[in-house]
């Protein structure tokens, strides 16, 4: 009878800590360098790139601006799991926030950052801000008016109503003279 051995469990990102694992350095005068770091800031700014121009795409076919979060000082704002703290902590959110703002700036789109604070505790029905209106993480449940939905959904209607980049600065017969290929100004 064959006894199948018995291997040590592998733990997660075990291979990779030894694929990455950093070279011994004979000469000390060049910096450590850890290989694998330039491919993971290259993903990213991939993803970034990609990410930007499809909401840039979408803003100029809708016709409306793009409203963000204010994202300064989000690693010290966000508490996430220690299996997440990598991820949060290596993704570029400077790098998206350029991106989105050169990119909108030549589609001549509107970007307001905004701010924040209580768009996810904030009840849209009747303005209560309370932290027990996110008992559980996916859902939004108001307990002043009991007005419930998906929690991302009601953040990302909170952050529309707090920029202002909706609104046309145009009337509408001004919007249907422009599209016929005329002046605006008649």
């Amino acid at each position: 009878m064959i006894v199948p051995e018995i291997l040590p469990r592998r733990r997660p990102g075990e291979r990779r800590r030894r694929c990455f694992a950093m070279p011994p350095r004979p000469d000390k005068s060049f910096p450590r360098r850890r290989p694998g770091t330039r491919h993971t800031a290259r993903f990213a700014t991939w993803v970034n790139h990609n990410v930007s121009k499809s909401i840039v795409v979408k803003a100029k076919g809708t016709g409306r601006g793009i409203a963000i979060e204010e994202l300064n000082g989000i690693r010290d704002r966000v508490t996430v799991r220690r299996s997440q703290r990598a991820i949060l902590h290596s993704w570029s959110f400077f790098q998206l926030r350029a991106f989105l703002t050169y990119k909108a700036a030549l589609a001549g789109i509107p970007l307001v950052a905004v701010d924040p604070r209580n768009t996810s505790r904030l009840c849209p029905a009747c303005g209560h801000i309370s932290k027990a209106n996110r008992k559980i993480q996916t859902n939004f449940l108001c307990v002043s008016c009991n007005f419930s939905g998906l929690a991302d959904h009601i953040a990302a209607g909170n952050i529309s109503r707090r920029a202002v980049v909706n609104l046309p600065h145009v009337s509408i017969a001004q919007i249907t003279v422009q599209r016929q290929g005329q002046s605006p100004w008649l």
